[in-house]
């Protein structure tokens, strides 16, 4: 069996993309945002939701360039470096804040939640992993 090549392995990490675009399009729903927000102002309620979408935008944007442009990113250039840099830092800010920021113990109350949540977490391990690989062990 031989290992994947870097260029396989970016294209893999555009569908890592689309399984966390799966799982945030549920929490909406799974946090119950409807009820959960209606106590923030009607200002403060938009800005989170623009916020979330341009999250969401941004995620959407990792799985097309890494799905379509996977050779690129992996060529070993330095614009493909610093996309697989970017990608890997967005997924190691992101997990620093599940880490030392949120405290998730009030919602993993269900075996599915904390699954989901341990899941999401080796997740987004794998992609810094990946990206970090890419932008700094490649060599072209």
């Amino acid at each position: 069996m031989t290992m994947p090549t870097t260029e396989q392995c970016v294209f893999i990490g555009g569908w890592l993309h689309i399984a966390v675009l799966m799982a945030a399009v549920q929490v909406p729903f799974v946090l119950d945002w409807r009820n959960e927000l209606k106590p923030l102002s009607p200002f403060l309620r938009q800005l989170f939701l623009v916020y979330s979408a341009f999250i969401l935008l941004t995620i959407i944007g990792f799985t097309l360039i890494s799905l379509l442009f996977a050779n690129e990113i992996a060529n070993g250039g330095t614009l493909g470096r610093a996309v697989a840099g970017f990608i890997g830092f967005f997924w190691l800010a992101r997990l620093g804040v599940q880490f030392f920021v949120f405290d998730a113990k009030p919602i993993l109350k269900t075996w599915w939640m904390r699954l989901g949540y341990h899941a999401l977490t080796m997740l987004f391990v794998g992609l810094i992993l990946l990206y970090a690989a890419t932008a700094f062990w490649v060599t072209g």
